[in-house]
């Protein structure tokens, strides 16, 4: 595994994608406790994703995490495959899956090295996790060929210029006297896993190019107006403050278009 792959997977198999809203416990009811705040956090995802739209297509999920939306996609009746770089992820949804009495395809892999064949689904969906991979790019050609002429994409990057890349610059860069910092390092040195990456609207659409139907749409996200958990590595006295103080009405009035999520679709032509 090469040094900047070995260091994101470090990271990520410390604790998986969407364990900060795990109360832990391996039934039915904890798993369905862990979906539900989920949901209610980040209810866009399941348009976004098509859940329903997947019965008896074939469906990948690059990045399965805990497991919640690979768990909405069986439910709706797809033929499933997923992959995670790390093990603990990978063993996690399968427990989900075995507590529930669903079925996948789950292995461990590399995005920027799918271990299928060209033209092999019907679906392709990642969500929050590309922009994790050192080679971004190569992960995006990767969806575009696995998937069949006509198959949808639907895949969540990190977008640049969002109220949680200012937040994280204010704090290791204005406050440190460091104010030359730019966003791109800010996101990979200070947010998640060393290397993580955030796109412009028009950059994130250039890594699919070549696909048709293209949409993008940036989410104001929980993590912006500080509704939730700031994830693995951001806890402390100042945030809890200015979790009571953070004026959420005028951020969804004036900074709609400065949300953390950059969600992209469309289909392989």
């Amino acid at each position: 595994m090469q040094t900047g792959k070995s260091e994101v997977f470090d990271f990520w198999n410390e604790a998986s994608c969407g364990e900060q809203l795990y109360l832990g416990g391996l039934s039915a009811q904890d798993f369905a406790a862990h979906a539900a705040e989920r949901y209610r956090l980040e209810p866009y995802i399941a348009d976004f994703a098509g859940f329903e739209d997947s019965r008896g297509k074939k469906v990948l999920e690059i990045g399965v995490g805990l497991g919640a939306d690979h768990q909405r996609f069986a439910e709706a009746g797809a033929d499933l495959t997923g992959i995670d770089l790390t093990n603990r992820a990978v063993e996690m949804t399968k427990a989900r899956f075995a507590a529930s009495g669903l079925e996948s395809a789950l292995l461990v892999g590399d995005a920027e090295n799918l271990p299928f064949g060209d033209d092999s689904f019907d679906v392709v969906y990642s969500w929050g996790v590309i922009h994790h991979s050192p080679d971004t790019p190569r992960a995006a050609r990767e969806i575009l060929r696995v998937l069949k002429s006509g198959g949808r994409f639907a895949v969540m990057i990190y977008h640049r210029k969002s109220l949680v890349g200012y937040m994280l610059w204010l704090r290791y860069a204005l406050l440190r006297a460091k104010p030359s910092t730019s966003l791109a390092e800010i996101y990979s040195r200070y947010l998640e896993s060393p290397g993580t990456k955030a796109y412009s609207a028009e950059e994130g659409a250039a890594l699919f190019d070549g696909a048709v139907n293209l949409r993008s749409e940036v989410k104001l996200t929980h993590g912006d107006l500080l509704e939730g958990g700031a994830g693995q590595r951001h806890q402390g006295v100042a945030l809890s403050l200015a979790r009571r103080i953070w004026p959420r009405p005028i951020l969804r009035r004036l900074f709609k278009n400065h949300g953390l999520f950059l969600l992209i679709s469309g289909q392989k032509a």
